[in-house]
């Protein structure tokens, strides 16, 4: 039996737009070669067309879809990658066109998170975007879906019987949301129980390959998927991070933002990204080798917005400072840190400022501590951040002074010891 095509032959096609400058749409259709390469394709060729709007009946004018049909006929292209999701009629009105599967940036998008879930939750949260996205495109898309064989746009849980019927996908969509919910709940459980232990929660966040999971790995000495791609976690991770101090605070690697994320996912991955809502401080990594860091930046700060999770401390960490891109200029309004992820040197420059961020949104404390209580000594190492420790002899005490968190229940224990 033949062997199939591991890598897919595409040809990727973009709509510049007036409100896209020529900068903004090169950089989009960049990272839609990226998108391609990471779900395994092999990109051919890029055509791309300027209009004043899209079209609305096939994305594309009449005279480059056909230009796009003689393209694929001559190259032998397996699918055609479009860069904005299409509506249910533009993808009929191309498929009836193009002798060629067509998949636009959502299905794109959806097809790396499915090979990248890892978790039960990461999983069941793919399949119903690939459900939600499914649904509206049923019509008409038996004959396409009866030979479907896999490949770019179809992986994960998406393909099983797409022809069968609205109410097996609705069902099958209430279904996961009822799962959902439990994983969300236990979630909620464990982080309630985290908030009463008061542990200091710190979450990385930025745009997609900006270097989270390598930062996270070091910091943290975790085994989180550490590659040179897009979306490349998918499943956020928690990990213990000791401060210089020897303060113990919890570390959390989040999914990759993009511009223009699809919506469906947006909801689908908001109970990942709940995480981030419950964080003491942000770290926000930002690429500054990419030449479009300002606008990944950008991106990432909106989602933020819509997560409503501004008020929360935020650090801007830039990373790859050894191959910075030579027109970088920082422009966070927010403390911030240069960087690379990969020296050691660095990552203790971080931890350190990590430090003096939190010092900022906590409370000063001078204690006595009598030797005898060598608990409470111990719970200050790990529970503070523990600036001066020294031990008078003659009254068998330590004197302590450092930082506690304003709620902390240590903070009640110190009362009686205070200076």
């Amino acid at each position: 039996m033949e062997q199939k095509k591991e890598v897919e032959k595409a040809i990727l096609v973009g709509c510049q737009t007036i409100d896209l400058d020529d900068l903004r749409f090169q950089y989009s259709m960049e990272e839609l070669v990226s998108l391609t390469e990471t779900a395994q394709g092999d990109v051919l060729l890029s055509v791309s067309q300027k209009r004043d709007r899209i079209h609305p009946a096939t994305y594309i004018g009449k005279g480059k879809v056909e230009e796009v049909k003689a393209l694929v006929e001559e190259l032998e292209a397996d699918l055609v990658i479009f860069n904005d999701e299409l509506s249910p009629s533009q993808k009929r009105n191309l498929a009836s066109e193009l002798n060629a599967r067509i998949i636009d940036r959502t299905q794109l998008i959806l097809d790396i998170f499915a090979q990248r879930a890892r978790s039960k939750e990461g999983k069941l949260q793919v399949e119903l975007a690939q459900l939600q996205y499914i649904l509206p495109r049923l019509a008409g898309q038996g004959t396409s879906l009866s030979r479907l064989g896999g490949g770019i746009g179809t992986r994960g849980p998406g393909e099983t019987k797409l022809e069968s019927d609205r109410r097996h996908i609705r069902r099958r969509i209430d279904d996961i949301k009822k799962q959902l919910e439990v994983i969300v709940q236990h979630r909620e459980r464990y982080r309630e129980r985290r908030k009463k232990n008061k542990t200091f929660q710190v979450a990385i966040v930025g745009y997609t390959n900006a270097g989270k999971s390598t930062l996270f790995n070091r910091l943290s000495e975790a085994d989180s998927y550490e590659e040179n791609q897009l979306f490349a976690t998918l499943d956020p991770m928690t990990r213990k991070l000791i401060l210089p101090s020897g303060f113990i605070t919890l570390i959390t690697d989040t999914v990759g933002f993009i511009q223009d994320l699809p919506t469906s996912l947006i909801a689908a991955f908001r109970s990942t990204l709940e995480e981030v809502r419950e964080a003491d401080l942000l770290l926000h990594i930002v690429d500054m080798s990419n030449h479009d860091y300002f606008q990944h930046e950008k991106t990432v700060n909106k989602l933020l917005d819509d997560l409503e999770v501004k008020e929360i401390p935020q650090l801007t960490v830039y990373n790859k400072r050894d191959i910075k891109h030579p027109d970088f200029v920082p422009t966070a309004q927010t403390p911030t840190i240069f960087i690379t992820a990969y020296e050691k040197e660095d990552r203790q420059k971080l931890k350190k400022k990590i430090e003096d961020v939190m010092i900022e949104i906590m409370d000063p404390y001078q204690v006595e501590v009598p030797a005898s209580e060598g608990k409470l000594l111990s719970q200050l190492k790990n529970e503070t951040i523990l600036r001066e420790l020294s031990f008078h002899e003659e009254d068998q005490f330590y004197q302590c002074k450092g930082y506690t968190l304003k709620d902390h229940q240590i903070t009640g224990q110190l009362q009686k010891y205070k200076v």
